[in-house]
């Protein structure tokens, strides 16, 4: 009997070391020498500085920028506090909350549909990323807090579309950081 203990407890010793530590270690090290910038946390330099991830969404509030999804991560794009609301639809705050918004973007962009996610949290509540239709809808709002053509605009959204997945998985984006970095970037 004592031999089963033994046996049980070194097994179970060797798989952590090797499953908990080793293969994590080893895969990390991998990722980080074929893909160092994913590894590295797929960071956004502006000036040498760090300035956001390709990953994590940021909070915009100027009307000069574009705006990413609501979030529901802690205060607001916390990545300590990744998670959703798990309001359901039918909760009072949740469409208050949503009510609020939708009003508000229609008084922006009177005669246009509100994109969902514009009103929606993710998952994560930290998602980068929104539909080409949520940056279009931005566009009058942020020319004329900008003073540039809404044309132009347009066509910068177009350039930082990005298409599916091997051409079928998910959908149509647009990094909300980057569409600001190129913003950004016309100013110069």
């Amino acid at each position: 009997m004592h031999s089963v203990w033994k046996t049980s407890i070194l097994f179970t010793i060797v798989t952590t070391v090797l499953l908990g530590l080793g293969y994590p270690l080893l895969i990390t090290g991998i990722a980080a020498v074929i893909f160092p910038h994913k590894a590295a946390g797929s960071l956004i330099l502006k000036d040498g500085q760090v300035v956001g991830s390709e990953l994590i969404a940021q909070s915009f509030t100027s009307d000069k920028y574009f705006h990413p999804r609501p979030s529901a991560a802690g205060n607001g794009y916390d990545a300590t506090a990744s998670g959703g609301s798990n309001l359901a639809q039918s909760n009072k705050t949740l469409v208050t909350r949503i009510q609020g918004s939708v009003d508000q973007l229609s008084k922006e962009n009177p005669g246009h549909p509100v994109p969902i996610d514009l009103v929606t949290t993710s998952g994560s509540g930290l998602d980068p990323d929104i539909t080409p239709d949520a940056a279009f809808f931005q566009v009058p709002r942020v020319a004329k807090a900008r003073g540039i053509g809404e044309d132009h605009l347009r066509q910068l959204i177009e350039q930082h579309i990005t298409s599916r997945q091997l051409g079928v998985l998910g959908e149509p984006r647009v990094n909300v950081l980057d569409l600001n970095l190129a913003l950004d970037g016309l100013a110069k």
